[in-house]
This record gives C-alpha cells, structure tokens and sequence, in this order.
C-alpha cells in the first residue's frame, strides 16, 4: 500500500487528525471506545478512495478530508452494528468492540459515530453530498438486512450474492469516489466513471474477502477464517461449490449453512478448492478490477491516477 498512498500521505495524517477530533465525547465511555476503535487501525480504503479521485480530478482545497472523515466513520459504524450482529471475536488482529465492552454498548457507540458523520457531512452545507450520503447509508442498512434474511438460505444464487455485495460493500466504495469527483468540479462523464471506478473495485474488494475468508490466515487477515460458514453465509465459493461439488460434498455444505457448523471446515475447504471455486471467485474479483481499470482511461495522467490504477491490482492480490 506503501507506494498507494504515497501521493496522499500528509492528506491521510489530516483525516486522520480529523476522526480524532471528532470522536472525542463528553461521555468517558464513549471517548474510551472511539480510542480503542481508533487504534485498532484499518485499511482506509475507502477515504483513500476520496482523497485519490479528488486529487486526480484536480481538487485543490481541504474540503476532501472531511468528506474522507465521514466516510470512514460511516464504515467504522457499520463494522461495530456488523460485529454484534455476526457474533463477531476478532478484527484487525484485536478483540472486537462487542467482545471487550459489551454488545449494548457497541451498538450504542455505533450510533454515535453514525450520527457524528452526518453532523460533520451537515457542516458541509452541500446538498448534494448530503443527499448522495444519505442514500448510501440507507441503501448499506437495507443490505444489512438483505444478507439477515439470507443467511442459512442454501438456495442463495449469485445474483442475490451480488445484490448484497452491491448494498454492503460497493456502494460506499462508489460513493467515495463519486465524492472526491463531485467536490473536484469534474464534468458529469468523469462523476460517472469515478462512480463505475469504486463500484467496480467495491466489488473486487468484497469477492477477494470471501474467499480469503476460506484461504487465508488469521494471522493475515486480522480476523478468525470460517466465520462466514459459522454465521450461516453463503459466499460465491459456496455457492460454486453447491454448483458444481459432488453430491456428498453439497450436502455437506447445506448441513453446515443450514446449522452455520464449521466443524467441517477443513473438508469444506479441500471440497472449494478441488472444485475450482476459489479460483472462480479471483477471476470474478479480477474481471471487476479490470473493469474499474477501464472506467477511468479518460482522466487526466497523473500520479494520483496511478495509485487508482495500482489499488485496482492491490484489492485482487492482497493476503489481508
């Protein structure tokens, strides 16, 4: 990532400075939470989505680390509502927030960030942004409930799978980028393809998390593998292998979604692997990295265009 953000660096020390600030509550507990949120780290994809697109569309202000901010404490709250829905023991290597304070409080201090984003997103004044946020965060909630309503379903097919990814994931992607154009004064064509940009790579990005949710490493990920076949969820290298696995081995995998066992998770994993799943999943993941990699030909040559063009590849061939 080093060579990614190298462009954006001393923006990402702002926004950063930024989510300090604003986490910070007259509430002890709260501020004891957000600081443990706060250290946990994470990857900042998603601000540094923002903060590249503007940068690449000519922005010249501050405007972008704010906007870079709210996104990142919208993600950051739906991660704290999804861990105490999941059930969730790990993330980025440390207990989860539900697992060390409670599942209560977490979900109380989820609200807080959610609210405080939309705070800050209001101090903008732009309508606009404020409309296209607000629809994002609508529609992650209803795929919040869509993937609820999915799980142990065993019958799950692919266009389903994409319409939760879409909801979930891609979504905020696509708005991140859309932003950085929008407040770069771009022309509605570059809005468009930065849009189709972070959806694209949106998708790559969530396609690439569920199959190293089966072939990667605790270590790596920072997170336990197998939740998704302890929680009941049905992931494209799942869905393959219902497809495509002998008899025993779908029957195997409906016993283990229908129950979300992963007692089975080793034998699960030889059935995905031999059957090509895995394999199937990285060239969907990559077709979708290729695509936000045409998405923005048109936009102007410059090295922030090259860190998109590289974080295309990176969301493919990452470990974590």
């Amino acid at each position: 990532m080093f060579t990614i953000v190298e462009p954006i660096t001393a923006d990402l020390d702002v926004v950063n400075s930024i989510i300090h600030r604003e986490l910070h509550s007259r509430v002890p507990l709260v501020n004891q939470i957000a600081d443990y949120i706060i250290k946990s780290g994470g990857k900042r994809i998603r601000p540094i989505l923002l903060l590249l697109t503007a940068n690449a569309c000519g922005y010249r202000g501050t405007y972008h680390h704010l906007l870079a901010a709210v996104i990142e404490l919208i993600h950051t709250a739906g991660l704290l509502h999804d861990d105490v829905v999941d059930e969730s023991s790990l993330r980025r290597g440390r207990q989860t927030t539900n697992a060390l304070f409670g599942n209560a409080d977490s979900v109380l201090v989820g609200d807080f960030v959610y609210s405080r984003a939309f705070q800050m997103m209001a101090s903008t004044g732009n309508v606009r942004v404020m409309q296209i946020v607000a629809d994002t965060t609508n529609m992650i909630a209803e795929g919040e409930v869509l993937q609820s309503a999915s799980m142990h379903n065993q019958d799950l097919t692919e266009e389903r799978y994409y319409q939760v990814v879409h909801a979930k994931t891609s979504k905020l992607f696509e708005t991140s980028a859309e932003l950085g154009a929008i407040i770069a004064g771009a022309s509605e064509k570059e809005i468009r393809a930065c849009a189709e940009y972070g959806h694209s790579l949106g998708t790559a990005f969530q396609l690439v998390d569920d199959m190293l949710d089966y072939s990667g490493s605790t270590s790596d990920l920072g997170k336990n593998v197998g939740d998704d076949l302890r929680e009941g969820k049905l992931t494209l290298p799942l869905i393959y292998l219902l497809q495509h696995g002998t008899p025993q081995q779908t029957q195997l995998v409906r016993i283990a979604v229908e129950n979300g066992d992963a007692s089975n998770f080793d034998e699960i994993l030889t059935a995905i692997t031999k059957c090509g799943a895995l394999d199937y999943t990285r060239h969907h993941a990559a077709l979708a990295a290729q695509r936000a990699t045409s998405a923005i030909t048109a936009l102007a040559n410059n090295q922030f265009k090259d860190s998109l063009l590289k974080l295309s590849a990176f969301v493919v061939d990452r470990n974590h």
